[in-house]
């Protein structure tokens, strides 16, 4: 099966993780992938094969002759898809020697360069983009197509040593919780890497830390004609609370180590409402200062409006793997070496977002973020890099080599 086969397959299946969900995996429809992975990893004689109860497919290629003293290293992507847009009936479109200009995904909808200049740097290669009605699931069905096709040709390349090589498949990364219950003792790898980077190059050891937060309001209702000292309007309390929000620390208004709050979900009616949103800043104590400033605008609407109208539930969720990294920079060195094989300039930047490898990262396994050539995350907009992604396997099959090398 070709990558570009992998792919069209993966993104076929819908598996669309869910926030509010109790149960882990999140969602029913994420195991199908997964299940499937694990029937592939065993038809191309992977060992140590299996799926967990808690939904994670893991598999070995085991260590070529004379090379099982090397370390371990992984390759993790997850399955789930976005909850912000729907992922199923996904109807990718293909287009061979991109031309560099607008492309109509639909009748109604063009995605321009100008609004993404990006576009330009994939002129004359294969892109595959949505039909403009649903996200493409790139993120991170790129990356998991890629390390299955990196696993096959090392199979079938006997000839180039590595050491052991583990691989991974996640659910609900996207929803923050890829990891809650990963053995990573039983993964058994020093180092590895997540493929569910974006533009070709990135190497992300630098990222968000990240909480969520949920508001809600308790209001009080009386007929408008006769509400006068008596109503609490829980719409009106959200609106006040998020207006003492700093717009210019949104994300639409941030770029580089730039923090911001992120207002995702508003619901509710004059009795009761609530609103979510996800916190982010690179810098530990802009962080804090972020979830301070959300506890004390809530203590002020308390004060404003009497007290326990206001609830604020804040959870942290990752941290910048950073810190975590850095005391190993053979795993960034090795990357960089491993791009520039592959014919790839090494872009080392800071994610602005997370990946299931920072909290990894905090579990005792380094863990940075390589590119996948998957772009515009999440949404209608989202498009792929076929020659992008032929270059992340070789890259997949240079840090294998590399690392047996020592």
């Amino acid at each position: 099966m070709t990558l570009k086969e992998r792919f069209l397959q993966y993104v076929g299946y819908d598996t669309q993780s869910d926030p509010r969900s109790e149960t882990f995996p999140s969602t029913v429809k994420q195991l199908a992938l997964l299940n499937l992975l694990v029937e592939q990893m065993v038809e191309m004689g992977l060992s140590e094969v299996e799926i967990d109860p808690n939904g994670y497919a893991t598999g070995t290629l085991p260590a070529t002759p004379g090379y099982e003293d090397r370390p371990v290293i992984g390759f993790v992507s997850h399955v789930d898809t976005s909850p912000d847009m729907s992922g199923a009936g996904i109807r990718p479109r293909i287009i061979e020697n991109y031309d560099g200009g607008d492309i109509r995904l639909n009748d109604s909808l063009v995605m321009r360069v100008a609004d993404f200049p990006e576009l330009s740097f994939y002129k004359g290669n294969t892109l595959i983009t949505t039909d403009g009605t649903t996200l493409l699931g790139a993120d991170d069905k790129a990356g998991i197509a890629e390390i299955m096709t990196a696993v096959q040709y090392l199979l079938d390349h006997p000839d180039i040593p590595h050491g052991k090589i583990r691989i991974g498949f996640t659910p609900d990364e996207e929803i923050g919780r890829g990891v809650d219950f990963f053995d990573v003792d039983k993964f058994g790898a020093r180092f590895a890497y997540t493929m569910d980077g974006g533009f070709e190059g990135e190497i992300e050891y630098e990222n968000f830390n990240a909480a969520s937060a949920r508001i809600d309001v308790q209001g009080s209702n009386i007929h408008p004609g006769y509400a006068k000292g008596k109503m609490v309007n829980a719409l009106q309390v959200l609106h006040d609370l998020h207006g003492l929000l700093p717009a210019c620390q949104r994300p639409e208004h941030t770029e580089g180590y730039e923090g911001f709050y992120h207002l995702t979900a508003v619901e509710g009616t004059v009795e009761r409402a609530s609103m979510e949103y996800i916190v982010r800043d690179h810098s530990r104590a802009a962080f804090e200062e972020k979830k301070g400033f959300l506890t004390d605008a809530a203590a002020l609407m308390n004060r404003k409006y009497g007290a326990g109208v206001v609830t604020l539930t804040l959870k942290d969720q990752y941290y910048n793997m950073r810190e975590q990294v850095e005391p190993y920079p053979e795993v960034i060195d090795k990357a960089v070496e491993a791009m520039k094989e592959a014919g790839v300039e090494p872009l080392v930047r800071p994610i602005r977002g997370g990946t299931d490898g920072a909290r990894l990262s905090y579990m005792g396994l380094p863990c940075p973020n390589l590119f996948t050539g998957g772009m515009n995350f999440h949404g209608k907009y989202e498009y792929c890099s076929l020659d992008t992604m032929e270059k992340a396997v070789r890259v997949i099959v240079n840090l294998a080599r590399l690392w047996a090398q020592g």
